[in-house]
């Protein structure tokens, strides 16, 4: 670990944009000082630029791939720490390995990877997300309709158990399609500590209401995958819209959601409520422009990735990306967009009493950004890696 000061950058805390240093020790930020104030005892000083911003690490919650691994493809602790790897360059310090809907014994490889590489110092990774199987084959997208299926006792037994094996500060997502799932066993996986998400629905507004009442706590990649909102039914985006407790993942690439369709749902929503996800696959890092999924091949196409027949198979975009295209495409001002990428996500996995924000007794994960929003470089736990590593 890289026990300094920072000196010389402005710095979002997470609220604000200030000028002060940040002393870092045991992985941890320390205090908060006044600009040019001297190294306390057993912290060297490290000079950052004046055009240099620090902000909090992003946090990614729907990170199916990169650096050329596919998590579904390649279910294994070695392909989830390569996949954090890849994402660290674009400024991202924690995320969900996602694996999508397939063969009960791959999920269960996935999440048991995930456990492992959570292990690994500093490794980034953060828990799993499982989005399927429990799936609406209508809206099923790339999705492979031979391994939706619904959710059984064996299922429920592994699910439940997940949790406890993990560290208190990992977290396990399930995406389920809210008509798919009885409103009993929302109830049960919510309890037993998984975070559960409404993806790859046709559900009604009345039953994602109920699903929201039974424990259901956010939304995976909004509009996506889901029916667009009528007069005469809301549907799931329109509870997801309506309700305020909730939040929503959106990819801000410009080719998943109109921006248009963006900018309703932030004034929708109250504010903290929508997260930036990438829904990256393996092509993030690198300059590969097809890759298998499902034994069929993925294009990689004018910032798409889709099947011979168009069909969208996650999304081209880093982290960094996605903020950036928050300021251009949404207007959002840059402190709202860098919460959106890990203020937000910190609170929806409830880790914001340690991540999110740059503030003493958080862990030290950050990231260092150029004037265009770039990204130089990350500290996780303490440990700087430039981003050109």
């Amino acid at each position: 670990m890289d026990d300094c000061l920072l000196t010389g950058a402005r710095v979002f805390t997470g609220t604000e944009i200030v000028e002060t240093d940040i002393a870092v020790k045991d992985g941890m930020i320390a205090a908060l000082l006044p600009p040019g104030s001297m190294a306390p005892s057993g912290l060297k000083t490290r000079h950052l630029g004046a055009d240099m911003l620090v902000a909090p690490g992003f946090i990614d919650i729907q990170v199916n791939g990169g650096g050329g691994v596919l998590f579904n493809e390649m279910p294994t602790v070695e392909a989830a720490l390569t996949i954090a790897a890849a994402h660290r360059r674009f400024g991202t310090t924690s995320l969900l390995p996602t694996f999508i809907t397939g063969p009960r014994s791959a999920m269960q490889a996935a999440a048991l990877a995930a456990i492992e590489a959570t292990r690994h110092p500093r490794s980034g990774v953060i828990g799993v997300h499982l989005e399927g199987p429990y799936l609406s084959t209508e809206k099923r997208g790339v999705h492979e309709a031979r391994f939706i299926r619904p959710l059984d006792k064996a299922d429920m037994d592994f699910l439940t158990a997940l949790p406890g094996q993990f560290q208190p500060d990992n977290r396990v997502l399930l995406s389920v399609a809210p008509e798919r799932v009885d409103l009993t066993d929302i109830t049960a996986l919510t309890k037993a500590g998984l975070i559960l998400s409404g993806a790859h629905s046709v559900a009604s507004y009345e039953r994602t209401l109920a699903a929201l009442d039974a424990g259901l706590r956010g939304f995976t990649h909004l509009y996506n995958a889901m029916p667009a909102p009528m007069g005469r039914e809301p549907g799931i985006v329109g509870a997801a819209l309506l309700d305020p407790t909730s939040w929503c993942g959106i990819i801000v690439d410009g080719i998943h959601v109109h921006p248009a369709m963006m900018r309703l749902a932030l004034a929708a929503k109250p504010q903290g409520k929508m997260m930036l996800v990438t829904d990256a696959m393996s092509p993030t890092g690198t300059d590969v422009t097809s890759f298998p999924l499902y034994g069929q091949t993925i294009h990689r196409r004018d910032g798409r990735l889709v099947t011979d027949d168009g069909t969208l198979a996650g999304a081209d975009i880093d982290m960094a990306q996605a903020v950036r295209n928050a300021t251009s495409l949404l207007g959002l001002e840059t402190e709202e967009a860098l919460r959106m990428a890990s203020l937000y996500p910190a609170q929806f996995l409830g880790l914001d009493d340690r991540l999110g924000l740059i503030a003493p007794q958080y862990r030290a994960d950050m990231v260092l950004l150029d004037e265009r929003m770039r990204v130089n470089g990350t500290w996780v736990a303490g440990q700087w890696q430039a981003a050109d590593r």
